[in-house]
């Protein structure tokens, strides 16, 4: 199984012909922002294909209206905004549902991703996802698309000790839930580097009961050093010796690292195997939405052509 691909390449210009796996793979891809992140993009039509889900991220700390704000603009601009939920950063049930009216009055939102959160105590009433979705707000409120957490290498923050023992116990609570509710459900992925042991988790899942499509986290176009930055505040567990390892090399610290090895394997699996959870790609844009969306109309045909055409992403 290859690994990641390091080569440095010369700046794309105009869109290459993309294999037909890396397309159907590619396809109705998902992104994530931030509002502080969305300031810098002058006209998302510039850089994504219409109607690409755009997940945005809540951190700690952020203000809810500059969150509203960020969605009411993605909508306003064709795209469809999905809002991180933290369990651990609401307070209160009226403070969930103030959040939830927000965004349906300014965005019309339909779909939200519910996670515990980053930090290390509860703000208020909330510690999971779970206890978001027991509320029923969501569903009240006519929000029809829930996503969860997913995590291929495990959580420390959830099993402390490692293995997988509370991560396989909430997500097959996840599943029931989907079971007896009208919910879409999915899971979005932490960011992995192998594709091999992906595939194997996700194998297992089905294995065992688990039938929540995957929708997996890759890191886009990107330093090595700041990937590096970001696989240990996120947590990325053992994936993370491939760029550790290749930090080794301090020549190649400089050179960008682009998902090319990690998301051809991917497609090659996905094509022989059809019926995989793995239903689509999540982009961490962490070299910039820019870059992310110039990588994604030079190596995705047609699946990525942003809403203005594929030359708006170079000018």
């Amino acid at each position: 199984m290859s690994l990641l691909n390091f080569r440095k390449t010369a700046p794309a210009s105009e869109p290459t012909v993309a294999s037909p796996e890396m397309e159907a793979l590619l396809d109705g891809f998902s992104i994530e922002v931030m509002p502080r992140t969305a300031e810098k993009v002058d006209d998302f039509r510039n850089y994504l294909p219409a109607g690409t889900r755009v997940y945005i991220a809540h951190i700690e700390g952020t203000p809810i209206e500059d969150m509203v704000a960020t969605a009411a603009r993605l909508r306003t601009e064709g795209y469809d905004p999905m809002p991180h939920f933290p369990a651990r950063i609401i307070k209160d049930a009226a403070t969930l549902e103030d959040w939830i009216a927000r965004y349906k009055g300014e965005a019309d939102i339909t779909q939200a991703l519910l996670l515990a959160g980053g930090v290390a105590q509860p703000h208020g009433d909330f510690d999971s996802s779970m206890q978001l979705m027991e509320t029923g707000l969501f569903d009240k409120a006519g929000v029809t698309r829930l996503h969860v957490a997913g995590h291929p290498e495990g959580n420390r923050d959830i099993d402390p000790n490692g293995g997988d023992e509370a991560v396989m116990e909430a997500l097959c609570w996840k599943q029931a839930f989907s079971e007896r509710s009208d919910a879409d459900m999915a899971m979005a992925t932490q960011f992995a580097f192998e594709a091999g042991p992906v595939i194997e988790w996700a194998d297992r899942l089905k294995a065992e009961g688990i039938t929540l499509p995957i929708h997996l986290g890759i890191a886009g176009p990107a330093k090595l050093q700041t990937l590096i930055k970001f696989a240990i505040a996120c947590g990325v567990g053992p994936s993370l010796k491939v760029l550790q390892k290749r930090a080794k090399d301090v020549t190649k610290l400089l050179l960008p690292f682009e998902p090319n090895e990690i998301l051809t394997d991917m497609a090659a699996h996905k094509a022989e195997n059809p019926d995989s959870l793995i239903e689509a790609i999540h982009f961490f844009p962490l070299g910039g939405i820019k870059t992310n969306a110039k990588w994604a109309v030079t190596n995705g045909g047609a699946s990525a052509v942003p809403a203005n055409g594929p030359e708006a992403a170079f000018g």
